[in-house]
């Protein structure tokens, strides 16, 4: 079985999208019929979010940790424990191809890091958009880590130690540990997800923050 896990925090405005894309991925052919698991983790939501995902085929559990590492870790182990064999990551102002699953699944390694495109730039200054692509290396081999666009196989998640208990970069650690465990990474061009470039975020230094610094 396949795990997919959202961290959710009052994203009422997003969250059909992402369930609706990630619902798509999860019947791809590729996959052979493969059952997939999607987990809405509702973390301190005081919006309609828990109203929208009940109305999918989805998994849903809530927690008030308000906190994106705490998030992540608790839907991990929520799905490892109906034995995932493949945990995938995303956020829930995200959107992902019908080919994410399959692909990560395809590459046949140990972790997949792949990149975003942003699908709106209309909140940020002039220039914003250019700086980011400036410093974006969307070339195979990139050393960009984004949990909106995460696979890891459940073996050396457990082996790194999962998700820390992080506000934010909780993504960063978690690919430094597998790194140092000797997980084998590919850091793919393809497979991309589409993000949002909002400024309201919801996760203090991640990378909504990283764009409001580039103005």
């Amino acid at each position: 079985m396949i795990g997919v896990i959202v961290p959710v925090h009052n994203e009422e405005q997003h969250l059909e999208h992402c369930i609706e894309s990630l619902l798509a991925a999860s019947f791809h052919q590729g996959l052979d019929n493969e059952e997939v698991k999607i987990l809405i983790v509702l973390d301190d939501c005081i919006d309609t979010s828990l109203d929208i995902a009940r109305t999918y085929d989805v998994m849903t559990i809530s927690c008030t940790h308000r906190n994106v590492g705490k998030a992540r870790a608790h839907g991990a182990e929520h799905l490892l424990a109906k034995d995932a064999r493949w945990l995938a990551f995303t956020d829930a102002d995200t959107v992902v191809p019908d080919s994410w699953l399959a692909e990560q699944i395809r590459f046949n390694v140990d972790a997949v890091c792949g990149l975003v495109d942003v699908n709106d730039w209309s909140e940020h200054p002039t220039g914003v958009r250019e700086r980011y692509h400036a410093h974006y290396h969307a070339v195979d081999g990139h050393r960009h880590i984004h949990g909106a666009n995460l696979g890891v196989s459940s073996a050396a998640y457990r082996k790194a130690g999962g998700f820390q208990a992080l506000p934010a970069h909780e993504d960063v650690q978690l690919v430094a540990d597998l790194e140092r465990s000797g997980a084998s990474i590919l850091w793919t061009a393809t497979n991309r997800v589409t993000t949002s470039a909002r400024k309201n975020c919801r996760c203090r230094e991640g990378f909504g923050d990283y764009l409001k610094s580039l103005a």
